[in-house]
């Protein structure tokens, strides 16, 4: 019975004088309570789903966001930062403090809603989430797109920036301006985004907000005079964050009237459902039962289902310009709903389409190949979801002698690889195998003409080309003075050519080296942080392609060649990959009948060799003594025997074998 009331107390609460507990007899009105932001005031008597000693249910509160609000209230921000600055941290603030997700519901990283990015800790793809604020008795509208802060994933932040008017530049009061911050910034500022700065973490023992907010005006040019200084974790400086972006962020522009055009900035696939389509209103209106039209496919649709994020999906009857939101409307095919794409209606619909976005160009490529062969098509469709969700994912078929039929695919880095491989395998219950990453090689041919080229097999013959040339990036190295010398050891290492080194700040310098990009998409991360001891940060544009003296490094066992396991490389650095993959070699192809010779080669020239000698029967055990020519005999009508059988023989290279050197191609290269 206790339960009963207790739960009822909870669902309702009346706004009516009830008895005190604290005396006995006597009455006095109830405590009043503290009503959320954007609830009004109620006459009294009138029930309401909310009551004094428990907070709203998510779903009261959704429909308080689902209210509209005038053109003039709504905003449009996004977080940008680099990694690990803080920016789930501050977005899941931001949500607990507006009231969009309940404490009781809220986790760390809450946006974060891959398994993948909580594990890593690190955010992978953008999300948006709708926020109802009261300022001065005033509502409003903030549509939040929570931004990567990868390199290699820069291509969503600049998707996201399309979508908004405003970003919060997030940088952590301890550890300064980073490279990805510098580039986060620039391609906010092309953008035309107002740009709040904000200090997070200053309840770090070894915060200097001070310092770093000089440093912020030395090297970006923000005024920071202004600068909120926030610590998410804490909750200090969140209204302040809040009361800035309503006050700083400009509002959509009124294109109420205009037909209707609104800009794809995400989309993913549900089994269910279809093609999810994310969306920010641009010009008119969207109701629920528009017939709709993509504009570079001119596919139809009618739009079963539209809605916020918030963050979860809310149903609503319409959006209107400068709205963020959703579309649902039975889309089967992947290629129908492209990122950068534009809706408009079918009827009266808009002449022009929206610039969208540039295409990403992919700059490492591999070969992804199904463990089992009967998993290809699986693949393929795999791969087909996963593009519609990561809009930078380029792919095409491809096969191998070795490992049969698969796809070569372009990524944006050496972490978006990783991160696509263990999606395909998490999401799609995959087992894949992935070949030594590699980039686009121009070759210049004999007859003048130009050939690019990612997979070494269809490098053409050394007789038929004049030069190869790689492509080479421009790569920005921020760090600690202590750490320039080993940091300058490693450019040199990797052929980069040193352009210039600035102090800018007493104890922070920058370097700028020219390097080739085939040396970077290997560990060079890894080693710029194990030599600067996770100080050091990095940042890349490609910058174009140079002539090098590249080889085309051939793996031949029992003198056929294995096209799988042939490398790209430097001249300098042919030997030593030429030789620590034959001698992996040597240890993984099991032994046969006869012997087989492992060999590195450029062209016809063998650099590195070694030996897996054969499994041989004792033929002298029969022989107790007598003459050696006897023992001779026998030796040599063996060695006949062997010689026939390598000359008839196939070597099949073990799965294992592959994989193990592969992984070792991605240690050397």
């Amino acid at each position: 019975m206790a339960a009963t009331t207790a739960a009822a107390v909870y669902r309702f609460a009346v706004l009516a004088p009830v008895p005190s507990p604290l005396s006995s007899g006597r009455r006095r009105p109830a405590a009043p309570f503290s009503r959320p932001r954007g609830i009004s005031a109620t006459p009294r008597g009138r029930v309401l789903c909310l009551a004094a000693s428990a907070p709203a249910s998510s779903t009261d509160a959704g429909q308080d966001r689902l209210q509209k609000v005038p053109i003039t209230n709504i905003r449009n921000f996004c977080i940008i930062a680099h990694i690990d600055h803080g920016k789930s941290t501050l977005a899941d603030k931001l949500l607990e403090m507006t009231g969009t997700v309940q404490k009781r519901e809220m986790k760390q990283q809450f946006l974060d809603n891959m398994d993948l990015e909580r594990e890593r800790g690190i955010t992978i793809k953008l999300q948006a989430a709708r926020m109802r604020y009261v300022m001065n008795n005033e509502p409003y509208c903030l549509n939040l797109i929570d931004t990567p802060g990868h390199v290699d994933f820069s291509y969503e932040v600049s998707r996201s920036l399309a979508a908004c008017e405003g970003a919060l530049l997030v940088v952590d009061a301890s550890q300064g301006v980073e490279a990805q911050t510098l580039a986060n910034v620039y391609l906010a500022l092309e953008s035309n985004l107002e740009i709040i700065p904000v200090l997070n973490k200053i309840d770090l023992p070894g915060a200097e907000p001070d310092r770093i907010a000089q440093e912020i005006e030395e090297i970006i040019g923000l005024d920071c005079s202004n600068a909120i200084r926030c610590s998410a974790k804490e909750g200090i400086g969140i209204t302040e964050i809040l009361d800035a972006i309503v006050t700083k962020v400009p509002p959509p522009q009124d294109t109420l009237k205009n037909p209707l055009r609104a800009l794809i900035f995400d989309s993913y696939y549900d089994p269910y459902r279809g093609v999810i389509v994310y969306f920010r209103v641009i010009d008119g209106s969207i109701k629920k039962g528009d017939k709709i039209c993509f504009m570079a496919n001119k596919k139809e649709y009618l739009a079963d289902e539209i809605g916020v994020l918030s963050p979860n999906q809310m149903q609503a009857d319409e959006l209107h310009a400068g709205e963020v939101g959703y579309l649902s409307a039975s889309i089967r095919s992947v290629a129908d709903a492209r990122v950068g794409d534009t809706i408009t209606h079918y009827s009266k619909g808009a002449e022009c389409a929206l610039p969208g976005y540039s295409e990403a160009t992919p700059m490492v490529f591999c070969g992804l190949f199904p463990l089992e062969a009967d998993q290809f098509e699986e693949l393929r469709e795999a791969l087909g979801k996963l593009q519609l969700n990561d809009a930078a994912l380029k792919f095409e078929p491809e096969s191998s002698s070795a490992m049969g039929f698969g796809f070569r695919c372009g990524f944006l880095g050496l972490l978006h690889m990783e991160i696509v491989q263990e999606r395909l395998e998490r999401e799609y219950n995959l087992n894949l195998i992935i070949t030594a990453p590699s980039v686009v090689y121009r070759v210049n041919c004999a007859n003048n003409e130009t050939v690019e080229c990612s997979n070494p097999s269809l490098l053409p013959e050394a007789g038929k080309r004049r030069s190869i040339e790689e492509p080479y990036v421009k790569i920005e190295l921020l760090t600690p003075k202590d750490y320039i010398g080993p940091i300058m050891e490693l450019g040199q290492e990797r052929r980069g050519e040193f352009k210039e080194m600035n102090y800018i700040t007493e104890n922070r310098a920058k370097l700028i080296y020219m390097l080739p990009l085939a040396e970077m998409v290997g560990d060079f991360f890894d080693q710029l942080k194990s030599r600067s001891k996770g100080y050091a940060s990095m940042e890349y544009a490609v910058v174009g392609y140079r002539v090098s003296d590249l080889v085309k490094l051939d793996i031949q066992i029992n003198g056929e060649p294995v096209e799988a396991l042939s490398t790209i490389v430097h001249r300098d650095k042919a030997y030593s990959v030429g030789r620590a993959l034959t001698e992996k070699l040597k240890e993984l192809i099991p032994r046969q009948m006869f012997k087989i010779p492992i060999q590195a080669c450029i062209g016809a020239k063998v650099i590195a060799s070694e030996a897996l000698s054969a499994i041989r029967k004792d033929v002298l055990s029969k022989c107790y003594g007598g003459d050696i020519s006897r023992k001779k005999k026998l030796l040599k009508k063996q060695a006949e025997g062997k010689k026939r059988m390598k000359s008839i023989g196939r070597v099949e290279v073990p799965q294992e074998a592959f994989m193990a050197v592969l992984k070792l191609e991605k240690e050397v290269l």
